[in-house]
């Protein structure tokens, strides 16, 4: 047929001349239509006929399992029955895709009369329903799920989890009640963890709980903050001192845009945002040693609330939260019974002995010490192993029982324990505070008035693995760190004894905590914008985590 065109387009030019001549010729008008028709040749071709004429009208019909190209055992160019199928061949004139009763997949056919199967098409037909049953899985698992199935993890970027637009709006739709419990149920068959680029293994408990909880908190959870409350004392941070961690995280929930909801309908956790600190500075009475005014301020606030809203009632405010830094945090929820035994309490003073703080329940705040809040994070960082000349190091003020014992057993007694009180100014002259840290192998962090210290979390900033001494201490994000890996716990009765617990400690296992302090410390800092898995996101995971520990999954599951 082609070798026949050029001879075709001769004979029309010239019957086309041969009526021209003689005759008066509107030269504009022919030029014209010849440029009407020259675009309408160009472009109508590639609209009627998006593939090669040849496909169309002169490539042999072929006859292709569709089994055989989902399953890549047809290429993009194979020799079917003498036919070569070349790409664009893929996409056949007119194909029909039926299927029968059985949801079986059959063959597409082509338009043109269908070619006897092919060998090859053979062998593959003896498999088609075992491969079509897999087929028929992954269409219903991509299906928007029913809340009583269990989805499977959705396909995942290295870094964040993908969740099909569909799941998510699934998710929104459940009620807060609903919602939790299949949270619950879903961590409970975490997948295993292998391998993830931004978490570090041996830091965590059980890194698969923690991976699928965090990943179900970020696509599920939401937060109410209660409006109510006049500054300084609601709705006011404080970023400063060592008592910053709450006003931090009451900065960065309230500013927060994927997890705070307007709508308490569809909230799974309802915040009370006061700060301890402000309550301290404004309502006590220096010198009186009575924080029972506090208390009841306190109380008055969520009886008020109580009153105001329907949803501590229904509860009991075992679905609300605090967070408070200050050492007096857990005296000032003393005098409202539902709010000491109910409430989900995120305290800095963290302490099992006093019977406020409830394990499993009530969460672990890292105390942090904040000195510029425009640069939270200056400072962070430590010198080399090999440059850390100090065996160990510890300076500060003397309060609480431990501290003076400390001192008795080793201030002046070794140069490799460099114990002081309040830091000379014939040592910081040489050196200072945070380059002892930074060139200590073991900051020692033992308990002031109350258990909680800010040199656990200094010690991390400086890389240098953390010595805790403090009883019944439970230490921040107990629920999902393992501090085995990364710091010493020494008894207070064993003080007399800490310089040969740490020198009993192989150099192989100390290189080891301290590679996992520096691998931890991004879990325990505040960042101007929160970042993922950062301070902020652990400590709302740690809530999350423990509101999820009192539901009650059904006992047929």
């Amino acid at each position: 047929m082609r070798k026949f065109l050029p001879r075709i387009a001769l004979v029309l030019m010239g019957e086309l001349f041969r009526r021209c001549v003689g005759k008066r010729i509107d030269w504009r008008k022919i030029f014209f239509l010849g440029a009407i028709m020259t675009l309408a040749g160009v472009l109508l071709p590639n609209i009627i006929f998006p593939y090669a004429l040849d496909t169309w009208f002169f490539s042999p019909p072929v006859t292709i399992s569709a089994y055989a190209i989902l399953n890549g055992t047809t290429h993009l160019s194979e020799t079917v029955n003498g036919a070569t199928v070349e790409q664009s061949h893929l996409v056949l004139a007119a194909p029909v895709a039926s299927v029968n009763a059985s949801t079986n997949l059959t063959q597409l056919e082509s338009a043109e009369e269908e070619i006897p199967a092919v060998t090859q098409e053979e062998k593959l037909q003896s498999n088609i329903s075992e491969k079509i049953n897999i087929l028929e899985e992954e269409k219903i698992l991509a299906s928007p799920l029913p809340f009583l199935a269990s989805p499977p993890p959705p396909p995942s970027p290295p870094r964040k989890r993908y969740v099909s637009s569909s799941l998510q709006r699934d998710l929104w739709s459940l009620p807060p009640h609903e919602a939790l419990v299949y949270a619950k149920k879903e961590i409970a068959h975490a997948p295993p963890v292998t391998d993830d680029p931004d978490l570090y293994a041996p830091l965590f408990r059980n890194i698969s709980v923690f991976k699928r909880s965090y990943e179900l908190m970020e696509q599920i959870l939401k937060v109410y903050i209660y409006p109510d409350g006049r500054r300084p004392i609601f709705h006011q941070p404080h970023l400063r001192g060592i008592y910053a961690s709450e006003g931090w995280f009451m900065k960065h929930m309230e500013g927060n845009r994927q997890f705070v909801t307007r709508d308490p309908e569809k909230a799974h956790l309802f915040y009370l945002s006061y700060s301890a600190r402000q309550l301290q500075k404004e309502l006590y009475v220096p010198d009186s040693h009575n924080t029972r005014p506090l208390s009841i301020f306190l109380r008055d606030h969520v009886n008020w609330i109580a009153a105001k809203y329907p949803f501590w009632n229904r509860t009991h405010g075992s679905d609300h939260f605090l967070v408070a830094c200050h050492d007096w945090g857990p005296y000032t929820v003393n005098e409202h019974k539902e709010l000491s035994k109910n409430t989900i309490k995120a305290l800095c003073n963290a302490d099992l002995s006093e019977g406020i703080f409830t394990a499993g329940r009530d969460v672990s705040l890292a105390e942090t010490t904040i000195r510029n809040p425009r640069r939270p994070l200056r400072y962070v960082g430590g010198k080399r192993v090999s440059q850390r000349s100090i065996l160990a190091f510890f300076a500060g003020n003397m309060h609480g029982r431990v501290r003076p014992t400390l001192l008795k057993f080793w201030q002046d007694k070794d140069e490799d324990m460099r114990i002081y009180g309040a830091l000379p100014n014939r040592v910081s002259r040489k050196m200072s505070y945070v380059e002892h840290m930074k060139s200590s192998k073991y900051c020692i962090c033992p308990m002031g008035y109350e258990v909680n210290s800010p040199r656990i979390v200094e010690a991390i900033y400086y890389e240098c693995v953390p010595v805790i001494i403090a009883d019944n201490f439970v230490p921040p994000l107990n629920e999902v760190l393992d501090w085995s890996a990364f710091s010493v716990v020494v008894a207070e009765k064993d003080i007399p004894k800490l310089k040969e617990i740490l020198l009993a400690i192989p150099m192989r296992k100390y290189m080891r905590m301290q590679t996992n302090v520096k691998m931890v410390q991004k879990h325990f800092l505040w960042n101007p914008r929160p970042l993922r898995y950062d301070l902020f996101h652990m400590i709302l995971h740690s809530i999350w985590f423990s509101r999820l520990n009192q539901i009650s999954l059904p006992s047929a599951y």
